[in-house]
Order: structure tokens, then C-alpha cells, then sequence
């Protein structure tokens, strides 16, 4: 069997707010390629709708901040991570990881693994919404795919999703400094 091979790209982290849909305006940035088997692999990390790349000159909208989980799931703000392979050898699946900094520690946020195409030389696209978060803080994701022997490889590197609110009260750009590493 050959190695877990997946040879493009993309992940686009977004945030869903269902009572106010924006249009995607995507900027694309060039990122370091992810850690995998395929010498020829390229990544992208894309920004996604303007209220997730929010930039220093951008201001946060003021809302609730904390936990989420009395809410329905459906009024929950969320950041969803999307990746995009162009082929895939022995694909058994992906895990997707959140953190509070880029350097981490990182929790395993699949309880299963999202299922991959295993071998195939079609475009296949996948994400994760994480719907757990706190809508007023950032968070640090990377997605590890997995082999079907079972082998573990971080497919992409690891990307942030700002946050979706500013606490009521607080500074309008609040998030335009790096974010304090915990």
C-alpha cells in the first residue's frame, strides 16, 4: 500500500452566525506546506467572511461572550475549519485539534474521525464546525489526517480564528494585537 498522499490543499476557517449571513469575500495567503508524505504538496490558508479575518483596522462587534451550550446548536457562533484535497492514497480520515495558542496544548475535537476518500484522484472537501467555542476569545486549529494503517500526520499547518465578539464595553479593537499565549 502506498502513504497517505493528499496533494493540494486548502483550509478556510470561517464563523457561522446564522442571523447574519455574510457573502464569503476570500483573501487568500500563501502558508508554509503542511507536514506530509508528498514532496509536491501546497497549502493555503484562506480567510474566510469578513467578521472571521477580522483585521486591526476591522472592529469586533460587541456580544455575549462564555459558554455556548444552553443555546441550540443552530444559534451557536462557531468557527468552522474547511480543507480541500485534490487526491488522496489510502485516506482513512481526519482529526481536527483546537488550542488556546499556536504552540498549544491542543485537544482532539472529533469524537470520530471525519471519514476520507481513501484512494482517489477526484477533489474531495471537508469541515469541521466547532460550535464549543467562546465566541470572545481566538483559537489555534490544525486538522491531522489519517492513513489507513492507522499512521498520524498533521495535514495542515496550524491556523487561527480570531474572534467572532468583542465584550460588551470593551475597546473597539480589541484584537488588534497578537494574541497573549497562555
Amino acid at each position: 500500500m502506498r502513504p497517505l498522499i493528499l496533494t493540494v490543499m486548502i483550509v478556510a476557517l470561517s464563523a457561522c452566525n446564522p442571523s447574519t449571513p455574510e457573502p464569503a469575500a476570500p483573501e487568500a495567503t500563501t502558508a508554509p506546506a503542511p507536514q506530509a508524505a508528498a514532496p509536491a504538496q501546497a497549502a493555503a490558508v484562506e480567510a474566510a467572511p469578513a467578521q472571521a479575518a477580522a483585521k486591526p483596522d476591522k472592529v469586533i462587534p460587541e456580544g455575549p461572550c462564555g459558554d455556548q451550550s444552553a443555546l441550540p446548536a443552530d444559534q451557536r457562533v462557531a468557527n468552522t475549519a474547511r480543507w480541500t484535497t485534490a487526491s488522496e492514497q489510502d485516506n482513512f480520515g481526519f482529526d481536527v485539534y483546537r488550542g488556546n495558542s499556536e504552540d498549544g496544548p491542543f485537544t482532539k475535537l472529533t469524537k470520530d474521525p471525519i471519514v476520507g476518500a481513501g484512494t482517489s484522484d477526484e477533489t474531495h472537501k471537508y469541515e469541521f464546525r466547532d460550535d464549543t467555542i467562546d465566541p470572545c476569545k481566538a483559537y489555534w486549529y490544525y486538522v491531522e489526517g489519517i492513513s489507513t494503517k492507522g499512521t498520524r500526520e498533521k495535514f495542515t499547518p496550524t491556523f487561527r480564528a480570531p474572534p467572532k465578539h468583542r465584550p460588551v464595553g470593551s475597546p473597539p479593537n480589541a484584537d488588534a494585537a497578537p494574541p497573549v499565549k497562555e
